[in-house]
């Protein structure tokens, strides 16, 4: 159970994320016999405010079922038109490309 974690926590305090967890009730036990109760309950209370902001944060990044029905719509809407527009400039080429050979067969057949 021992992950060394540089920065915020201190050296005493040493938390294994892949094996266990720690509550913050007996996270405030451990650190109230090290630190005392009001820099324990400061403490926790830090770390409670944390990981509510974090969770807070992922959660305004999470996409709904009903955004991602949209945006599917979305996404369906530019392809068909981007299918079209293509349709349309390649009908334009073909036509332009029609009339170049037309007009090389004439230009051959005049001379």
């Amino acid at each position: 159970m021992n992950l060394h974690i540089t920065g915020f926590f201190p050296k005493f305090v040493q938390i294994d994320y892949r094996m266990s967890t720690i509550t913050i009730t007996k996270l405030y036990s451990l650190l109230s016999n090290k630190l005392g109760k009001e820099s324990a309950e400061n403490l926790t209370t830090y770390i409670e405010e944390k990981i509510k902001e974090e969770v807070e944060d992922k959660t305004k990044t999470l996409a709904t079922r009903e955004d991602l029905s949209e945006l599917k719509g979305d996404l369906r809407t530019a392809i068909a038109s981007t299918k079209a527009e293509l349709i349309k400039r390649m009908f334009i080429f073909w036509i332009g490309q029609v009339a170049a050979t037309f007009g090389f067969i004439l230009l051959y057949l005049n001379k």
